[in-house]
């Protein structure tokens, strides 16, 4: 019990964690791509994708060290619709971390900057930002238990 209640509460900072720097990202694009403007971005950025591997590892423990059998999330929907949800968001996600991973190097090495649309890239980021918040209901579902099919 003290383990499964360990690994939700590491699981729900996570999620603190990654709406904080998912939000901090999306400031950061709607602000001055200036030095300090991309240190915010890359800050953001990095802590994004941390909380991302912070979820993925601790729900993971969650469903097999976690207290509930794992039948329990593989024969729940809510369990799948959150887990395709999460795939959408890393699928959006894909373009953002290509395009940060080169602008780091762009910038570490004093080359050309990669090109990209902020604005479509604002929006990428208010429709992750969105899922999350999405994700924590359906997950709300999904631990108390309810079936979707």
């Amino acid at each position: 019990m003290i383990i499964s209640a360990l690994l939700s509460a590491v699981h729900l900072l996570t999620l603190a964690l990654g709406l904080a720097a998912i939000h901090a990202r999306g400031r950061a694009l709607a602000g001055s791509l200036d030095d300090p403007g991309w240190q915010r971005l890359f800050l953001a950025d990095n802590l994004w994708g941390a909380a991302a591997g912070l979820w993925i590892v601790s729900g993971l423990a969650r469903v097999f060290f976690g207290g509930k059998e794992p039948a329990f999330y593989w024969h729940n929907g809510f369990f799948w619709v959150k887990l395709a949800m999460f795939g959408l968001v890393f699928a959006l996600e894909l373009a953002p971390m290509r395009t940060f991973i080169r602008a780091r190097a762009a910038r570490r090495n004093g080359t050309t900057l990669p090109r990209f649309s902020i604005e479509t890239y604002r929006r990428i980021n208010g429709i992750e930002e969105r899922l999350v918040v999405s994700i924590v209901f359906v997950a709300a579902f999904m631990a108390r238990g309810a079936w979707l099919f």
